[in-house]
């Protein structure tokens, strides 16, 4: 084959694979709020909630072309003051929204009416607590995890839908001095909950640290903790963020919300569920509290106040996708301050 037919196939093939690599974009949408907005979660492509400050709870049944304002949880006693860091939901009608808060300023609703209206589940007994996540398997089995109380982190586990709950006491959730962990997003615990596998990420002015649960396992406690030396150490820093691909390959983003435009120790991948990490090779170009999976276009998408960024590799490197200011992500959904809200789609779409 002649030079230049090498050429002009070769120049063929560019757009194709230009094409392939492509960034998805946001699509802003209108939220109809002005709240700083925290929780998202997607149903599917068409049904999402969402939730954040002043008692914020909104519901889309059309993909992000409408979104609607929910009934404020206790709107005749404090609902308005409230803080919604976390929202999950199982349909149209049914979600529980969890406010976080000092003392019992966190709280657990739950809707059966499409957010018409709302009760009470649950309320923090633990006057120097604060809720940071909260996680669903089904109906009845719901995880909410906390900063320490008496030197422990907190995870309060129902199996009947909230009617009853236990606190963990195991030895394996004993916190470092001044160690915490951050309600950016909802995502600083995921659980795995077909693998019985949950994680939790946390940091400090010693350093960052995963807990992993362990079930079943031959040690005296649950609860191990790994030491990542990848992220920063500080009050403000640490892990944010983690999600699973599957029970193997898993991404923590974070850094320091207070240096936000810092891309060093700002995401880090494991592929052997959590036992060993390291740190991307091409950070995110920023402070990131929030990342997913995003099954439909085999990628990952992570978040923070000066953008987004994707992965194709695993956490391995990453690309910019834009210098937005967002805060979590239920994809193909990502809110922000000031009622922000976009949707990801295709280049071009």
């Amino acid at each position: 084959m002649t030079a230049r037919l090498l050429l002009l196939l070769a120049a063929s093939l560019l757009p194709a694979a230009l094409a392939a690599q492509t960034a998805p974009v946001w699509q802003m949408q209108d939220s109809g709020s002005t709240a700083s907005l925290r929780g998202i979660v997607a149903v599917d492509d068409s049904m999402a909630w969402a939730s954040g400050t002043e008692g914020t709870v909104l519901r889309t049944l059309d993909g992000g072309q409408h979104w609607r304002r929910c009934a404020t949880p206790d709107a005749a006693q404090d609902g308005a003051s409230l803080d919604f860091r976390g929202v999950q939901a199982w349909d149209e009608k049914t979600a529980i929204a969890m406010a976080s808060g000092p003392s019992d300023k966190s709280r657990l609703y739950k809707t059966t009416d499409g957010c018409a209206s709302w009760t009470l589940v649950f309320a923090n007994p633990d006057k120097d607590g604060f809720w940071d996540a909260v996680s669903i398997a089904d109906r009845k089995n719901i995880r909410i995890f906390g900063d320490p109380v008496d030197g422990k982190f907190v995870i309060f586990d129902t199996a009947d839908g909230g009617i009853h709950w236990k606190k963990e006491q195991d030895a394996g959730l004993q916190s470092n001095e001044s160690e915490g962990a951050f309600a950016a997003s909802n995502s600083s615990l995921f659980a795995l909950w077909g693998d019985g596998v949950s994680a939790f990420g946390t940091g400090s002015p010693s350093g960052t640290r995963i807990f992993l649960e362990c079930d079943p396992c031959n040690t005296k406690a649950m609860w191990h903790s790994v030491t990542l030396s990848e992220f920063p150490k500080g009050k403000a820093a640490g892990i944010f963020s983690i999600h699973a691909r599957d029970g193997r390959r898993w991404i923590a983003v974070g850094g320091d919300y207070l240096k936000p435009n810092e891309a060093a120790g700002t995401a880090a991948y494991t592929s052997d569920g959590g036992l060993h990490w390291k740190a991307s090779a091409k950070n995110p170009h920023g402070y990131r509290s929030s990342v997913q999976w995003w099954e439909k276009e085999k990628l990952w998408i992570t978040v923070g106040t000066n953008g987004s960024d994707l992965s194709r590799d695993d956490g391995r490197n990453w690309q910019r996708i834009d210098d937005g200011n967002w805060n979590a992500l239920g994809l193909p959904f990502v809110v922000g301050p000031h009622g922000r809200i976009a949707r990801l789609v295709e280049a071009g779409k």
